[in-house]
């Protein structure tokens, strides 16, 4: 077992003030994995003072020591490239053969675009009457989930950076290793002390003090929206920036027109992916009702792919969850899909015996799914897909919009002009088009419950600046 007992603040490796240690399970075995230390309100004070010293000559620097600093930090990730995967299929379970490329690699690249838009910010924009200039919003806390631990941290600590904010980074509590690598990295780096604050700990008892504290300008979340709505509350009588990335419930439309073998195949491998643990996967798919039959057979035969297996070994697609605690409430949604009266082709509740020690879910698709049904309304957070027959285009779109969530969705019709017909109809923060896939060069974020504000590319970088007028008169 690997043992961590300091936090990262203010450039040092320190003791918590809390003595407490915070157990990190190995989702594939039920084994402890490693244990950090987890802080208390007070280390949450020093890491804010830290980050608040550091902000006037860090926020002051020219936009090509940003930039720099960004690219010796992606440098340093990418020669530890090997360890931060390690802790990701131990920490969260993902599959070696999804987590080196998609969890990793994905995450480093992602992370070194944003030194190229340091200089937006350096931007100075002249009016006849005024000048416009950005500056960096401040001390921002950067709260991570644990299904996407790397790219979820690089996605708020880039344009962070580059914006020339400091930061106080909080992962969630199953899966901080990779956080810890990275503070490593960080300390190694030219990044100036106080800038960068890792503290490790428990989101109820710390992200309170986190979110409310008067020198915090902007709190970034992704999660649950349950747990978004605690964040905005704590930070509301601060009236600081919140950011937040929340619940999804995608609807995927395939046309009349379109090609099944590949919309529907898409549509299994969107889902299953991760285990099922993405908040933007396409987990209602809607097709036309005569095609029901044909959907059902395509999409059994693709989950039939996604092979269950120790998430170490590069031959598994499917690991396990995240968790125990994550098995069972997917579970339980399973059994509450059977009690509905949904159609279940494949998957379902029994666990094999030969991985009853993990936390695994088998490939699970409903059909005959109605939309009022819970497992059609509620994030499920698994490998299970709903499959929705509809009548026609108007109530395919009807139904993609009702519910509480607007993160994403996707359209495959018979040609793009058709999706993109459809696709502005939808209320999405992001829409895919004929099969294609995320990047993060474009802006991410929700309607509704699914969250406000952007993440990644130039749009990601605005939430961490704030803009100011300069009005000025005729003369020089």
């Amino acid at each position: 077992m690997k043992r961590f007992e300091t936090l990262y603040i203010n450039g040092h490796w320190v003791a918590s003030h809390s003595n407490e240690q915070l157990e990190v399970v190995n989702p594939a075995n039920g084994e402890i994995y490693a244990s950090v230390p987890s802080a208390d309100n007070e280390d949450v004070n020093t890491a804010v003072q830290a980050a608040k010293a550091a902000f006037e000559d860090w926020s002051q620097q020219p936009a090509e020591v940003r930039a720099a600093a960004i690219h010796d930090i992606a440098d340093k990730m990418q020669a530890r490239a090997s360890e931060l995967t390690d802790a990701i299929v131990a920490s969260m379970g993902c599959p070696v053969s999804i987590s080196a490329e998609m969890q990793v690699q994905s995450a480093i690249d992602a992370f070194r675009s944003f030194a190229a838009l340091a200089g937006n910010v350096d931007d100075i924009h002249e009016y006849p009457s005024h000048i416009e200039i950005t500056e960096a919003i401040g001390v921002c806390v950067l709260i991570n989930p644990w299904n996407y631990p790397l790219s979820q941290l690089v996605g708020k600590l880039g344009p962070a950076l580059a914006a020339g904010c400091t930061v106080v980074v909080k992962p969630a509590e199953q899966t901080p290793i990779q956080d810890i690598i990275l503070a490593e990295i960080i300390n190694q780096s030219s990044l100036p002390d106080g800038v960068f604050n890792l503290l490790t700990g428990v989101g109820s008892k710390i992200g309170g003090a986190l979110c409310s504290h008067n020198l915090v300008d902007m709190v970034s979340f992704t999660g649950s929206t349950q747990a978004g709505i605690k964040v905005a509350e704590a930070a509301a009588p601060t009236v600081k920036r919140v950011c937040q990335e929340l619940g999804g419930k995608s609807p995927f439309i395939i046309t009349k027109g379109a090609d099944f073998a590949a919309a529907v195949r898409y549509g299994v491998e969107d889902v299953m992916l991760n285990t099922g643990q993405t908040c933007s996967a396409l987990t209602r798919m809607l097709v036309p009702a005569e095609h029901l039959a044909e959907v059902e057979t395509i999409a059994k035969q693709v989950a039939g792919e996604w092979i269950m297996g120790d998430p170490a070994d590069a031959k598994t697609n499917l690991g396990p969850l995240s968790s125990h605690k994550q098995q069972a409430r997917v579970l339980e949604y399973i059994a509450k899909g059977i009690a509905e009266g949904a159609k279940l082709l494949c998957g379902g509740t029994e666990v094999p015996e030969a991985f009853s020690k993990g936390a695994y879910v088998a490939p699970t698709i409903f059909s005959a799914v109605s939309n009022n049904m819970v497992i059609a309304q509620e994030e499920i957070f698994g490998p299970v897909l709903c499959i929705l027959p509809y009548d026609d285009i108007s109530q395919a779109i009807e139904i993609a919009n009702d519910t509480p969530f607007g993160l994403a969705s996707a359209v495959y019709g018979e040609n793009r002009a058709e999706a993109i017909k459809v696709a502005k109809k939808i209320r999405a923060g992001q829409c895919y088009l004929q099969g294609a896939f995320f990047n993060t060069d474009a802006p991410f974020g929700g309607y509704k419950q699914s969250g406000n504000g952007r993440e990644w590319g130039k749009e990601g970088l605005k939430e961490y600046t704030e803009v100011k007028a300069l009005f000025v008169d005729d003369c020089p």
